[in-house]
């Protein structure tokens, strides 16, 4: 697997790619604007660029890499930053940082587009006149302001992708669950081992950093592996993928082991901060459910169907028979078995289910 095909590149580039199309179509916008209260006429020539066919191509690819370049920082280094601050507080000293880039980027492009419209080098003695003329006229305050504009808009997209999850929110832009549709789905439900014990013994806020560490430990494998976060419900975590994604080469399986290793790692992290170390059980079903949206004063994507109480029945079953990982006969019968080894476990009565189901645990070879 390359980096541009792996999942988590993947996932990054979907969540980057938005701020691009945000300030390409802001950039468009203010443009039409400031044109037509000019009358499409430059009437500033000494200070302002004139619109041609070039210096619109050149302004619109480089707003759209300025606003993928902010995606970059945004999602891989600053948001990261900045998690625990209040969202007020995360606007606010983002703002800064991202204006001071952002002058600066500007005070790199506009020889580059004066030197584009009069058709000469960067370096031509008229190329830095201009440029000298425009720091000190309304039309660079103007643009600052513009780029303040798109910066705030770019930082309200982020926090709310942050708050509802990016999937989530592109489902809701492109309105593909306002009417419930059926989907054949994989359901991981994942639950921590020993959570009263260990809620117990941290109290209520050191117990919560302890979750928090533990779900940003698991995030990365569950990207890796094609697989979507439904919920948190207190120590337990929800975990889906589309039949295919979750199918193809073990995702579903493999990312289990992924989450299981890298908390291994971070054992040490752990046992110094926490003085305990997290690990889990999981049940896994693969069925039909519905999917929309619902909800009257908050909206939300919605899975409704027999497969997420199969799930979670499957999954209290782990400790009982004293196993890690169960998953059903539905979801054994669709696993190719290459890389795989199945176990049975006998047929089991499940609430809420009139036949008994087979089950299974699951280890990679």
């Amino acid at each position: 697997m390359t980096l541009l095909s792996s999942p988590k590149f993947v996932y990054h580039v979907k969540r980057i790619l938005p701020f691009g199309i945000i300030w390409l179509v802001l950039s468009w916008f203010i443009l039409l604007i400031e044109s037509m209260a000019t009358e499409y006429q430059n009437q500033r020539p000494e200070t302002d660029i004139t619109v041609t066919w070039n210096i619109f191509v050149f302004a619109s690819l480089a707003v759209f890499l300025v606003g993928m370049a902010m995606g970059a920082v945004e999602v891989l280094w600053l948001g990261k930053r900045f998690k625990r601050k209040a969202f007020w507080q995360k606007i606010l000293y983002k703002m800064g940082f991202y204006l001071l880039f952002m002058l600066v980027i500007n005070l790199v492009t506009f020889p580059i587009a004066a030197s584009i419209e009069l058709s000469s080098s960067i370096l031509d003695a008229q190329v830095w006149h201009k440029f000298s003329n425009y720091i000190v006229s309304p039309t660079f305050l103007s643009t600052m302001v513009s780029l303040t504009f798109s910066i705030f808009v770019s930082l309200i997209y982020s926090g709310i992708s942050e708050h509802l999850g990016h999937n989530v929110l592109l489902n809701f832009f492109s309105g593909k669950y306002h009417q419930p549709k059926e989907e054949s789905r994989v359901f991981m439900f994942l639950d921590m081992k020993s959570s009263t014990s260990f809620a117990e013994q941290l109290g209520h806020k050191k117990y919560f950093r302890f979750l928090s560490d533990y779900y940003n430990q698991l995030s990365n494998d569950i990207i890796q592996y094609k697989g979507e976060v439904y919920q948190y419900v207190g120590d337990e975590i929800v975990v889906t993928w589309k039949r295919e994604d979750g199918l193809q080469h073990h995702n579903c399986i493999r990312c289990f082991y992924a989450m299981k290793q890298s908390l291994q790692k971070k054992r040490n992290y752990f046992e110094e901060t926490y003085g305990v170390v997290p690990s889990f059980r999981a049940g896994l079903h693969l069925g039909q459910v519905t999917t929309g949206e619902i909800g009257a004063l908050k909206k939300e994507i919605f899975f409704t169907g027999d497969v997420l109480n199969v799930t979670a029945r499957i999954q209290q079953l782990c400790k009982p028979l004293q196993q890690e990982i169960i998953i059903s006969e539905e979801l054994a019968e669709q696993l190719k078995s290459d890389g795989l080894r199945l176990k049975s476990l006998g047929n089991m009565e499940l609430e809420g289910r009139k036949k008994p189901v087979e089950l299974f645990a699951a280890q990679l070879v």
